[in-house]
């Protein structure tokens, strides 16, 4: 089994991310300008996400859910995207990405799309 660790999009809340740490201080966040990858495609993103066995999020919920269902589509690795639409409260998208991370394994996440809050 393998905890959920995630990679923030270049463009994802931060305040997000305080929320959530707030809550469970030990969940793991990695952020793409953080690796080099702050001005990478979609598809580069998701290409190091699944290398590392990060679930991606994002606020890009057009190109960026393109990239992933491109990448299901030629059978390439995807470790996960949940998307989070930018005008959504901020609670319960913190809410729900802290049960995620309690209550859910990496391995569950593979190949998925997900908006957030389920």
């Amino acid at each position: 089994m393998s905890a959920i660790r995630f990679l923030l999009d270049h463009d994802f809340n931060a305040k997000i991310m305080k929320g959530v740490l707030r809550i469970e201080p030990t969940v793991d966040f990695v952020r793409v300008r953080d690796v080099g990858l702050a001005e990478a495609s979609d598809n580069d993103v998701l290409a190091y996400a699944a290398n590392e066995s990060l679930i991606t999020l994002s606020h890009d919920v057009n190109t960026m859910r393109y990239a992933a269902y491109k990448r299901l589509a030629n059978e390439e690795p995807m470790a996960g995207l949940l998307l989070a639409v930018q005008e959504k409260p901020l609670k319960p998208i913190i809410d729900e990405l802290v049960y995620i991370w309690s209550a859910s394994q990496a391995y569950e996440w593979a190949g998925r799309v997900q908006y957030i809050p389920l």
